[in-house]
């Protein structure tokens, strides 16, 4: 498959992490995704029905971020890619979830998980 949706730097406030502070004060979590799938039919019709509606995809990735908190990254990544591939459509989807400001105590640029799974 080499037709692609993506979604980049979707941004929304979780309380996900081991840590009670990280659950009491939240944190922004910023989430990338890349949907394959065929993309012919929309292209000749024209018609957002014949694709993925990437502006209520990013609805529903967005009420799981800011949704039922987990302890692991991997959990939330596992949770949002199982959202994309919701879609029947969807052949393999990769999220990947981005905790800026973890608690490290060392300066660093990012953490990141990256899920890929596929039917």
């Amino acid at each position: 498959m080499t037709d692609r949706i993506t979604l980049t730097g979707l941004r929304a406030r979780g309380r996900h992490g081991v840590y009670d502070v990280e659950r009491e004060h939240g944190q922004d979590f910023v989430v990338d995704v890349a949907l394959e799938l065929d993309l012919g039919p929309a292209a000749g019709s024209d018609d957002v029905r014949d694709t993925v509606h990437y502006g209520e995809l990013a609805d529903r990735l967005v009420a799981i971020v800011t949704g039922e908190p987990v302890n692991l990254i991997e959990t939330l990544a596992d949770r949002l890619v199982g959202a994309c591939l919701a879609d029947t459509r969807v052949a393999t989807a990769t999220v990947t979830v981005h905790k800026p400001q973890a608690p490290i105590p060392h300066e660093f640029a990012d953490v990141a998980v990256t899920l890929t799974r596929g039917r």
